[in-house]
């Protein structure tokens, strides 16, 4: 990729923009380049800095601020989310999702457990009302789908959710809540997914 790392100033922070199209090594390797020419910047002030544009894992996150801070003395702050939920979402991104990282959790999950995952989730039983499976990406539940599903957690309307049958009182795929009212669980829904008009649709 020409250029993966873009750096800009504003009046009151300096903006390191990565590419949503750039690899991770790319991304680092480019960085790694850039920090002293950033470093200049610091002798006489310290703006903080925020970085944006792609969607990064914590792991990655964690990486991108070691080599910061450890070149300069600065607050680092990502305008990505750290962490999954409707309430860590800051913006809207989209990826597609046909192949991710997956997850499997082998049996049912119970009132009061959760399950978080960056890439996507398959649970081999049922998710029982009062549980919790978050996922970055796709859900994909074996059994009942009585609890709490939150698909595309970090953005991602691409996101579906599956079940053998969703009877819930609520869904959520990225920053879109779907109430579901009890007449309509009669019907034996299988499939959830976001349509053009940034609706969850339930099949």
């Amino acid at each position: 990729m020409r250029n993966p790392v873009g750096i800009s100033m504003k009046k009151d922070e300096i903006i390191i923009r990565i590419s949503e199209k750039a690899a991770h090594d790319e991304t680092i390797e480019c960085l790694n380049k850039k920090i002293p020419a950033l470093k200049k910047l610091y002798k006489t002030e310290k703006t903080p800095i925020c970085v944006t544009g792609k969607i990064l894992k914590n792991k990655e996150i964690e990486e991108i601020k070691k080599i910061i801070t450890d070149e300069i003395n600065v607050n680092v702050t990502f305008d990505s989310p750290k962490v999954l939920g409707l309430h860590g979402i800051r913006k809207v991104f989209e990826r597609e999702v046909e192949t991710s990282e997956t997850k499997f959790y082998k049996g049912s999950l119970r009132s009061g457990q959760k399950i978080e995952f960056e890439g996507s989730l398959v649970i081999l039983g049922d998710l029982n009302g009062g549980a919790e499976a978050i996922a970055g990406e796709n859900i994909v539940i074996l059994g009942y789908l009585r609890g709490l599903a939150h698909a595309g957690a970090k953005g991602n309307k691409k996101a579906i959710i599956a079940a053998n049958e969703i009877d819930c009182p609520q869904l959520r795929i990225a920053n879109i809540v779907k109430e579901i009212e009890k007449g309509q669980l009669e019907e034996q829904y299988k499939f959830a997914y976001v349509n053009d008009n940034n609706e969850i649709i339930l099949e």
